[in-house]
């Protein structure tokens, strides 16, 4: 239910993305534990703003300790560069935003049939529709 409500509706991969780190290890341990993924197939990338006396390396760490994932799994980390409207905002997010990704149609096929099983629910554009865009649940 977590996946259906945040994560990304893509066709070939599943990506989850938050700045709760106790959300994303939920996610990770689902991944691990209820659909078998090995630790050396979830990718994880960050997305942060510097100058709150972190580099970005000890934000990685952070993000890396927290999930239990080892530095293989690291992508590319984006930062942000702070607009002028929002110079005024300081450490909203101290480590930023995770996303755990991991490539494979038939893990979001097999997620996207079980939230369909759970709920009682019939989209079966989740399971064979070619655009990402329309796999999206509608109303």
């Amino acid at each position: 239910m977590l996946y259906w409500a945040e994560g990304s509706k893509l066709r070939n991969s599943v990506a989850f993305t938050n700045s709760d780190p106790d959300m994303l290890l939920f996610f990770v341990r689902f991944l691990r534990e209820e659909c078998d993924v090995a630790d050396t197939r979830i990718l994880l990338s960050v997305n942060c703003h510097l100058g709150n006396g972190l580099t970005v390396a000890e934000i990685e760490s952070w993000w890396l300790d927290r999930l239990a994932l080892p530095r293989s799994s690291l992508r590319k980390t984006m930062v942000n560069k702070p607009s002028k409207a929002s110079l005024q905002r300081r450490n909203v997010l101290m480590y930023g935003t995770a996303r755990v990704f991991v490539h494979s149609t038939e893990l979001v096929q097999g997620i996207y049939g079980a939230i369909q099983e759970y709920c009682g629910i019939d989209h079966p554009r989740w399971l064979d529709c070619l655009p990402a865009a329309e796999c999206a649940p509608r109303g």
